[in-house]
């Protein structure tokens, strides 16, 4: 098997020195990158412990209690992993075992992977999403008592999205032993159901291109584990030691160890119907034999586990025999079936290597033209090719306030001292914004507590980068500084920053540091948003509660020298929409507005976006960035548009030239429309971003240019002309055509026991909460309930609902979707749709127009947004 260069219980030295480990660097084959992914609390971190001990990094009776993964004091605190961590570990591989079945194209036994620990807790999945950019293969760890839950798809998705091959572990198999019992047959069953569930997710966001990668026990791509006692075995492990007794090959043994095989031992005969006085093939070979050594040792039987022991070829010197119980229990299983075995073997023989796996990821990885040196580099894993490296994101150092820049070389080497362009993420070719020419201090190896410094990095590793945190804000992609190359494609989240609180010094004096603390917050997170409102507000965004109070308890501790802080109530971004076609009012013909000098005239219709196509926006099925013929294509076969229309007449999307908002170009023969067409786009962004009621961004709406009259003279139809004309009738359209708000609604999975789904029940209805459903899981006592509940009504939900249920239920929040706030701002009864105006305009610190026009024509607004006639001109 896996033989780790020093004993297991040798802890003075780790098994490997850096030159090994460089060595092994350039051979791209023995290489593997691997995020460990899964629900919160799946034992992620418990379980890597298992390779990070095997590697001689901590001792192996430490294992699973060290969480060497979880370098923070907080991490360590809480027991959550909060941010993804990296680490290089070097392992040999047995030469017996090479010559049997070696992976194709490696040379040598030595092997190195590149593992990242990523959390778990739904409001950090921007951290799996940084990991799973620049790694290849994921381990997904399943509970084999929750089975595949919420965030197991989630994460998931996102692996299949990057095109990252997945492989399984079933964690937490003492449970099954110890603390339910299981008979052997409900052991099966339940494994082969979350088995089954997560080839579902796999099946249904699988991307062709990778080939199947369904994973399945006999296959060898599904482990089982216990990660806390750090033991662990796949099929293949029983299979060899059955093998010769059976005289079968090992890989036939492995296919009748999974599913409806039965050995029948009074006709020494398999067969696959039921006997019915036979426990199946995986029960009596595997569940059996670990239940008798468990139930030994649990029972301190030490002269009985010996003889068992012995015809296992294993040996417990005296130091063992002294163990009792649990302890006896955890390094007799770690001797017989050692987890980081089966762990590597799944790991090295199923998953790829950056030589095989860059074939198929650079076209989803890499912006320019896929036929251009770089993309030809990436494709071929060539450390001698042009460099190519994307930071994915930047980790604090015990230097406050300095960031090592954490990424991973696609192709060329990457030299320290080396002078390189960076690309920042709102780059674009030809202009030279976000474009930086600096050279890199140092080059570092990630070793997760620690960095160790290297002369140079070859493509297909994960690297550190020392100096160069002043000029990436978040991530961004470093190649040499005389190639032409583009930059790789930014990363898309599956949450979104929708809680909001605003922070300010408590003293005056401190505001210039609170300004840097912020920056430097904004470096440390890939998700967080910290921006500066017009009221002068310093505002930071996150996905949830939890991700926002440690985001704050960063800023507080490490980013502001000490200074103190005011938080205020964390508030909620909404979205402003339309709900019907805009109609003019009354006595005006159409919906215009005139330029300020009287010599432009833009018409305007404003109405809402067809129904799903705001979604496809989002998901990257129809983008500013897209071949017009195919946008056209989609538009037309999806949407019903017309095809000219759809392919030559979208003129931009916003906000942020690429929100789920339209301006089309619907004028028939206007003369020198062209040359406006850039005013019109800029105005349209900042209207876009910035709506009409409470200066939110727009969300689902289309805006239609019908009609221009411009000056024939240039000079009087310039930016400073169009622009503000462009917003207003972009203003007057929104209030036209019916607008509402949309709130963000989280996605609730809950699980807890029968007993309390009346305490659930009533929490959710107190907070406008609705199920969705509600489901008992097979072969436990335990419900799992999924409801959509509003964001506004989320703070301090979990605290309520442990109380509701005396602690029994657990919430895991995902940002779902939006949804209309039910309410009309022309409508004074209701007040609560009101007054979230109202108090998102004070905040602001917005105008409140308290009197609205009692002309017949103008539809009278109780809720302070201004009058239409600001926006409106008649002809």
């Amino acid at each position: 098997f896996w033989v780790p260069v020093a004993s297991h219980l040798d802890t003075k030295m780790v098994n490997f020195t850096i030159e090994e480990l460089r060595k092994i660097q350039t051979l791209k084959n023995n290489i593997r990158c691997l995020s460990v992914i899964a629900h919160v609390d799946h034992g992620k971190s418990t379980l890597t412990d298992s390779l990070v001990s095997a590697a001689g990094i901590i001792a192996s009776a430490n294992a699973g209690d060290t969480r060497y993964m979880d370098t923070r004091e907080d991490e360590q605190d809480r027991c959550i992993t909060i941010k993804s961590t990296g680490i290089s570990l070097h392992f040999r591989w047995n030469e017996e075992e090479m010559k049997q079945k070696a992976p194709e194209g490696s040379e040598g036994n030595d092997f190195l992977v590149n593992l990242i620990d990523s959390p778990g807790h739904v409001d950090f999945s921007s951290e799996v999403t940084a990991a799973l950019r620049i790694t290849d293969g994921a381990l997904v760890v399943v509970d084999c008592v929750e089975g595949v839950c919420v965030q197991t798809e989630t994460v998931l998705r996102q692996a299949l999205g990057e095109r990252i091959v997945p492989v399984v572990t079933i964690n937490k198999l003492d449970r099954a032993f110890l603390e339910l019992q299981l008979e052997g047959e409900d052991m099966y069953q339940t494994f082969s159901r979350h088995i089954e569930s997560a080839n579902v997710i796999i099946a249904t966001y699988r991307d062709d291109l990778m080939g199947d990668v369904q994973v399945a026990p006999e296959k060898g791509t599904v482990a089982f584990s216990a990660g806390l006692h750090g033991w662990a075995f796949t099929l293949k492990r029983f299979a060899r030691m059955y093998a010769k007794k059976f005289g079968i090959d090992d890989d036939k043994m492995a296919q009748r160890l999974w599913g409806d095989n039965w050995f029948n031992p009074a006709t020494k005969k398999w067969t696959r119907r039921d006997p019915g006085d036979v426990p199946r093939a995986f029960v009596k070979f595997i569940v059996e034999p670990i239940r008798k050594v468990i139930s030994l040792a649990m029972q301190d039987k030490v002269p009985e586990l010996e003889a068992l022991l012995e015809k296992l070829e294993l040996k417990l010197n005296s130091e063992d025999k002294e163990l009792r119980q649990k302890a006896l229990m955890k390094r007799v299983m770690q001797k017989w079936l050692p987890a980081h075995e089966a762990l590597l073997e799944m790991i090295v023989l199923h998953l790829p290597s950056p030589a095989k796996a860059q074939k198929y990821r650079v076209e989803n990885l890499y912006e320019g033209p896929l036929d251009d040196a770089s993309a030809t580099a990436i494709r071929n894993c060539d450390p001698s090719g042009p460099l190519m490296l994307y930071i994915s994101k930047m980790v604090p150092t015990s230097d406050k306030g300095r960031f090592i820049a954490f990424g991973r070389v696609f192709a060329g080497t990457v030299k320290t001292g080396q002078k390189v362009k960076i690309f920042g993420p709102n780059y674009t070719p030809g202009k030279k914004d976000d474009l930086f020419l600096k050279n890199i201090q140092r080059t570092v190896l990630m070793m997760g507590r620690r960095q160790e410094a290297v002369e140079t990095i070859p493509c297909g590793n994960t690297v550190g980068l020392v100096g160069v945190d002043q000029f990436i804000t978040k991530t961004g992609t470093v190649c040499d500084q005389d190639s032409d190359s583009c930059p790789m494609k930014n990363m898309k989240f599956s949450v979104s920053p929708v809680v909001r609180v605003a922070v300010e010094p408590k003293s005056a004096g401190d505001l210039p540091k609170l300004v840097e603390g912020l920056k430097r917050l904004s470096k440390s997170d890939p998700l967080v948003q910290c921006t500066i409102e017009e009221s002068g507000e310093h505002i930071i965004a996150g996905a949830g509660e939890l991700h926002l109070e440690i985001c704050l308890k960063d800023l507080a501790e490490d980013y502001m020298k000490g200074a103190e802080i005011k938080i205020s109530e964390p508030v909620v971004s909404y979205r402003e929409t339309v709900s019907e076609e805009s109609t003019p009012p009354k006595g005006y013909a159409d919906i215009m507005a005139k330029s300020a000098n009287k010599h432009n005239r833009i018409t305007m219709v404003g109405k809402p976006l067809d129904e799903g196509l705001g979604a496809d926006i989002e998901e990257g099925l129809c983008t500013p960035k897209m071949d017009p013929k195919e946008r056209g294509k989609f538009l037309h076969e999806k949407y019903g548009w017309d095809k000219d229309t759809a392919q030559r007449k979208i003129w931009c999307f916003g906000p942020d030239t690429d929100g789920p908002n339209l301006l089309v170009d619907a004028t028939k023969g206007v003369q020198y429309l062209n040359e406006i067409k850039d005013s019109c786009v800029a105005a349209f962004q900042w209207a876009s971003k910035e709506g009409v009621m409470m200066d939110e961004n727009l969300r689902d709406t289309q805006f239609n240019i019908m009609d221009v009259t411009l000056h024939a003279d240039s000079i009087h139809r310039g930016g400073g002309q169009i622009m503000p004309a462009m917003r207003r009738v972009i203003f007057a359209s929104q209030i036209c055509a019916a607008p509402r708000l949309m709130e963000p609604v989280y996605l609730v999975e809950i699980q807890c026991p029968e007993g309390a789904l009346g305490g659930v029940y009533s929490c959710l209805n107190l907070r406008r909460g609705e199920v969705v459903e509600e489901m008992p899981r097979p072969g436990t006592p335990l419900y799992n309930i999924k409801a959509h509940l509003p964001v506004p009504e989320s703070f301090g939900f979990t605290g309520a609902l442990r109380q509701a249920t005396s602690g029994q239920a657990f919430p895991q929040c995902v940002f779902d979707h939006w949804q209309l706030v039910n309410g009309d701002p022309f409508n004074a009864g209701n007040q609560k749709f009101l007054d979230i105006i109202i108090n998102t305009r004070k905040r602001k610190g917005l105008e409140i127009y308290y009197e609205p026009k009692k002309e017949a024509g103008f539809m009278n607004c109780p809720c302070g947004i201004p009058p239409l006639d600001r926006y409106i001109d008649k002809l």
